[in-house]
Order: structure tokens, then C-alpha cells, then sequence
């Protein structure tokens, strides 16, 4: 495709939209077509306003229809993806149609468990049988929820949990769905009903088919779920790395082998076996402390992993004797214990390629002792190179690829070799449109919560801005107590993130223009609220890993020892995401104004704070306080 066919289809795209293609969404659209012609890797940066989504749709849809092929484009979020292929992809495939000489077909593809199993819903797959879990009654409010999905079942026409408007909760779906294990694929009874194997269909015969990175975890770590395609596109590919690791992280508990047995148990196996290494594995965990497990499992520990996972392979091959027999059952059995064997094999397998330790029960962070023993890779790079980009045309963008000015940081954690890159820019004028303020003068934060000192920065900062702060804590514990001291300081709304369902807080946000946004984690990204309400956004430390997250230390050393700087190639450069990230959030249209505010100093005397800074928006830099304080005042009175 030429650059002027390339600025043709896009000058189409955009004109059915209302408008006229950018700069930088024209350059971005030129370069996705010239990696797609020449089979290559493409790492393109395009800021908030570019107009992304067309900038790679656009050149996909022409690449896929002219050449008969299969594209595949991955999004971050359910949200996105959602957006991808109600809105965008089907303007862009009607408006190339006429040049192209046919539509685009395109699908959406997600996981089994996100649709209704007509299987599950007729009865063919047994009670759940977790320990604890209460009879589900009529006028409990999950079996409330639970009538409503039956009520649902008979009227839907797709089955997608995210066209069920107000949703449910986890507990009420699954009873209701299945996971990928749990399917019974070519061989359920109602495979003509599926609404799953509907979607699949389509997406095997789509042009473009819109999935989610969870889909390419899956992808990358266990099995072929895609299918053939031979270009993958990755929106918010920033996060790709995280979600891999996700996806190939994997637990062992006693309650999952014991889980993994009561259902061999439904289906006729014997499992005493199995039972005895579950006992094995209680008591070799016995009084073990959480922590990181740098020379491997421990002699006792590991004896009762082996044990474990050969009484569960030998369940897994006497289900399988009887399979026909046993029908789903036999195969909810099956995956549960086919989960325990793979994480046994994992935790047995070559030492270094794992990051081993015990974990307490989920959640309870303050336990002495260890009930989950907790596998996760300790690179990625190499699963996403050999299992998602081998023999493809790949293009990996995001509002945040180019750490402190350059790609290679990102390229090297995504496993793209030798890639043409691109900084599409952003149409905002960052200089002009907001402030980035460091509070030099506060003391460096210490560990856990939020001082004193940054608690009456906020204040000052937040009644100069008359609320229309949006605040961004590097822990809920300090989200928290920032909450509730400028609720006893200050006269303006403060929501925080655990109060209400996160949609339902943003949407208060942005209609109160004096209202306070607090949180941690989900906050840091996605957030896309324009004009006053977010006139300020508080950072209230560099967001470095914990020094004692696992993977994170394993992966320090790895580089250290390869003689790379570890705290360069690992910590700083998951803050400098999520700093960019996190500044992203205060321009979100070309009328936007605002500061960001760091409470952190180490941002502008730490040696390493200009490569945080780098990666940033280039804000108009400023540590005067007064300055900060002035240009807030003058906003809000305007």
C-alpha cells in the first residue's frame, strides 16, 4: 500500500466520522501498513487524542480484505474491546467497503466463560461443590441473580455476559458458565445452542477478529485458541507483559486438591491416594513462612508435590477410561485436576525459569504462615516471541511505549526484535495546556502509607483546585488514609475506590465538578474523564514495585546478574508506565488544563527521575510550590 492509498482509505474512515485525519494518526496509518506489507515488527507510541484505533483499523481492514487474511487485533480491557468492535471497526469497514470491493467480516472473540452455557443452563454439568458455599435460595439475593440469568437465557440472542445490563456478581455467573476446561467442546449435547461455539465459528471465517489480551495469555502459555491468523495487532500493549505473566501464574493449595478429589469422587475414582498427598502437602507446609523460594521447593515440600501430582494424574487417566460415561462431570473433574498436575510440573521443573514462593491465604496479607505455594515465569519475553509474534506482522502500540525517550526498554520485555518504531505524537500542547509539579520539598515517602507532611500538601493543593482532583495512590492503605483525612479537613466530596463499583464512581466524578477522586491500582490507567472535574492529578509516590514482590527481586537478579542494571531494566521502568499512565490521565482533550502533582521528591533528585520524567507528557516543569498553588487558584475561579 503507498502512502497516498494509505491517507486515501484513512481521509474516507475519518470523514465518516465528521472529520479530518491528524498528523500523527496519518503517520501512525502509513506505518502500520508498511509493517503489515513487509511482514515486520512495528512499536509505535501514539499519544491520547491521535486517534489510535483508526490509525491501525483502518490499514488492518485494507491489509485483510485485499489479501484474504486473518488479523487479529487484541485490546487491554473487555471495555475496550467492546468499543473496538461496536463502534470502530464496523465505521471503518463500512466506509472502505466501496474502495475495497467488499466488507470486512470481522468478530469478536472472548473466553468460554463469558457466555451462557446452554448445557449448564439444562441441567448437564453437576451442583457445585465447594466446601462453605451456602444452598442458593430463592430469596437470597444470589439466587435472585441467578433467576435473573434464566429469565435472561431465554431472550438473549448472544449469551455475552457484558450485554447483561445491570450485571451479577462472579458467584451468580458461574453458575451459569463454564470455563475453557470445563467445556465439552464438539462432544456437549447442545452444540448447536452454544453460544461460545457460535463466536468461534464466526471469528474462524472473520477478516478481523477484536479479542482481549487475557485471550492471548492463553495463547501464549497454553494452547492455540485464536486460530490461524497471520497478523496480531495489540492495543495497550504496555500491558501485555503483566497479563502474560498473569496468564502463566499458577497456584497450588490444599483446598485445590481436595476440590480436584471430591469431584473424582462424583464420577466413581478412587482418590486415597490423591487424599494422602493432600495430607502430605498440609503438614510439609506445616509452620513455613511466606517468602520467596530462591533454591527451590524444600525436600519435604517437594516429596508431597510429586506425590500429589502423580495420584492426580493417575485420576486424570482412570476418568478418561470412562469419559463417554461420566459426560461433563467427568470432564469438571478432569480440569481441576488437570490444573494440579500442571502446576506441580511447574513447580518441579527446571529451576530458574520459575520464580517459586509461599504465599499466605489469599488476602490475608498479615498471616505467619503459608497455605498457597505460587508459580510464575521468570521471563516472558520468549513466550510472547515464539507463541504470538513467530512468522507475523505485528504491531504493538500504546500511549506509552517510549521509556524515558526510547523504545528499547519496551522491546526488549516484549520480545520484539529488531522493530521500526514510531512516536506519532500527540495533538495536545503539553507545555501549554498543564503544569508538572514535584514537591522537592517534602520529605522522600516512607513505607506503607501516606505522612503527614504529603497529607497537607494535598490539602493545600486540593482547596487551591476547589476539589477536581483525581488521586492516584501507590497503595489502598494510603488511597485510605488520604480519604478520610480530607474528608475531616476539606469541604468537598471525596469518593474513593472501594466505596461503589468503579463506572459508578467516575460517573459521580465527572458530574460533580468539586468532587475528589481517590484509588490505587485500576485508577493509574484507563480513566478518561475531559474538562474541569480533573483539573488536578495527585501522584503521591514514584510506583515502584514492593522490594519483596517476587517476580519483580527475581527478575532484578536475573538482569544483575547478566550484568545489566536490574533496578533500571525492572523497577523503574514499571514506575515509568505507570507514572506515564498516571500523568496521562489530567489531558484528555484539547481544552483541557491542569497540573500534575508528584508528592514524591525523589522525582526530581534521584538520579534515575529524569528517565521517570522522560517518559511522561512533556508538562512545563516547575518544583515552586506558589507556582503550582497560583496556576490551581486561577483555574477554579475561571
Amino acid at each position: 500500500m503507498t502512502a497516498d492509498d494509505s491517507d486515501a482509505l484513512l481521509e474516507r474512515a475519518v470523514g465518516a466520522l465528521g472529520g479530518e485525519p491528524r498528523d500523527g494518526q496519518r503517520d501512525m496509518s502509513r506505518a502500520v501498513a508498511e509493517a503489515l506489507a513487509q511482514d515486520e515488527h512495528a512499536l509505535i507510541q501514539a499519544g491520547t487524542g491521535t486517534g489510535k484505533s483508526l490509525g491501525y483499523l483502518v490499514p488492518a481492514v485494507a491489509h485483510a480484505v485485499r489479501s484474504d487474511t486473518r488479523v487479529v487485533v487484541s485490546t487491554a480491557t473487555l471495555a475496550l474491546q467492546r468499543q473496538v468492535f461496536t463502534k470502530d471497526l464496523p465505521l471503518v469497514a463500512e466506509a472502505l467497503e466501496p474502495v475495497l470491493g467488499k466488507r470486512a467480516r470481522i468478530a469478536l472473540l472472548k473466553g468460554r466463560g463469558n457466555y451462557l452455557c446452554a448445557h449448564k443452563l439444562a441441567g448437564g454439568y453437576p451442583e457445585p461443590d465447594d466446601e462453605g458455599m451456602l444452598p442458593i435460595g430463592p430469596t437470597s439475593e444470589l439466587g435472585r441473580e441467578v433467576a435473573r440469568l434464566h429469565e435472561w437465557a431465554e431472550e438473549t440472542e448472544t449469551g455475552d455476559r457484558d450485554d447483561l445490563v445491570p450485571g451479577v456478581s462472579g458467584r451468580a455467573w458461574a453458575q451459569v458458565s463454564v470455563t475453557g476446561r470445563e467445556c465439552l467442546e464438539s462432544k456437549c449435547p447442545m452444540l448447536d445452542d452454544c453460544f461460545s461455539q457460535q463466536v468461534r465459528e464466526e471469528a474462524a471465517k472473520a477478516h478481523v477478529v477484536v479479542t482481549n489480551h487475557a485471550m492471548l495469555g492463553v495463547q501464549a502459555t497454553s494452547h492455540d485458541i485464536i486460530g490461524e491468523h497471520s497478523v496480531l495487532i495489540v492495543d495497550e500493549a504496555h500491558e501485555l507483559v503483566s497479563r502474560i505473566t498473569s496468564s502463566a501464574t499458577h497456584e497450588l493449595t490444599v483446598n485445590a486438591v481436595d476440590r480436584a478429589a471430591r469431584r473424582a469422587r462424583r464420577c466413581g475414582v478412587a482418590t486415597e491416594n490423591l487424599d494422602r498427598g493432600a495430607r502430605h502437602l498440609d503438614g510439609a507446609l506445616g509452620d513455613l513462612e511466606p517468602g520467596r523460594l530462591r533454591q527451590g521447593l524444600p525436600e519435604e515440600l517437594a516429596a508431597a508435590v510429586e506425590e500429589v501430582r502423580g495420584a492426580a494424574r493417575a485420576c486424570v487417566s482412570e476418568l478418561q477410561k470412562h469419559a463417554e460415561k461420566n459426560g461433563a462431570a467427568g470432564k469438571v473433574a478432569t480440569a481441576a485436576l488437570t490444573e494440579v498436575v500442571d502446576v506441580c510440573e511447574e513447580l518441579q521443573g527446571e529451576h530458574g525459569r520459575y520464580v517459586i514462593w509461599l504465599a499466605p491465604r489469599d488476602g490475608d496479607y498479615d498471616s505467619p504462615h503459608a497455605e498457597r505455594i505460587v508459580a510464575a515465569p521468570l521471563d516472558v519475553a520468549g513466550l510472547i516471541r515464539a507463541r504470538l509474534l513467530e512468522e507475523k506482522a505485528s504491531v504493538m502500540t500504546s500511549a506509552t511505549l517510549a521509556l524515558g525517550g526510547d523504545f528499547g526498554a519496551i522491546a526488549r520485555h516484549l520480545g520484539v526484535d529488531d522493530p521500526t518504531t514510531l512516536d506519532a505524537g500527540s495533538p495536545f500542547v503539553y507545555p501549554r495546556q498543564g503544569i508538572l509539579y514535584v514537591a522537592k520539598h517534602l520529605p522522600k515517602p516512607g513505607m506503607g502509607g501516606i505522612g503527614e507532611e504529603a497529607l497537607d500538601e494535598l490539602a493545600a493543593l486540593i482547596e487551591a483546585a476547589g476539589g477536581r482532583t483525581l488521586g492516584l495512590f501507590s497503595s489502598h492503605r494510603a488511597a485510605q488514609a488520604a480519604t478520610e483525612a480530607m474528608r475531616e479537613r476539606l469541604d468537598v466530596p471525596v469518593l474513593y475506590q472501594l466505596d461503589d463499583q468503579l463506572p459508578t464512581l467516575v460517573k459521580r466524578f465527572a458530574e460533580d465538578e468539586s468532587a475528589c477522586l481517590f484509588g490505587s491500582t485500576s485508577l493509574w490507567q484507563g480513566i478518561d474523564v475531559p474538562g474541569p472535574t480533573a483539573s488536578l492529578v495527585v501522584i503521591d509516590r514514584i510506583p515502584f514495585p514492593r522490594p519483596d514482590e517476587p517476580v519483580s527481586q527475581a527478575r532484578t537478579e536475573a538482569v544483575a546478574a547478566a550484568g545489566g542494571n536490574g533496578f533500571m531494566a525492572v523497577s523503574a521502568t514499571h514506575a515509568a508506565l505507570l507514572m506515564a499512565q498516571g500523568a496521562g490521565r489530567l489531558i484528555r482533550a484539547s481544552a483541557d488544563r491542569g497540573v500534575v502533582a508528584v508528592l514524591d521528591p525523589r522525582l526530581a533528585t534521584a538520579r534515575y527521575g529524569g528517565f521517570l520524567a522522560r517518559s511522561m507528557p512533556p508538562l512545563w516543569p516547575t518544583t515552586d510550590r506558589e507556582v503550582a498553588l497560583g496556576a490551581l487558584r486561577r483555574l477554579a475561579a475561571s
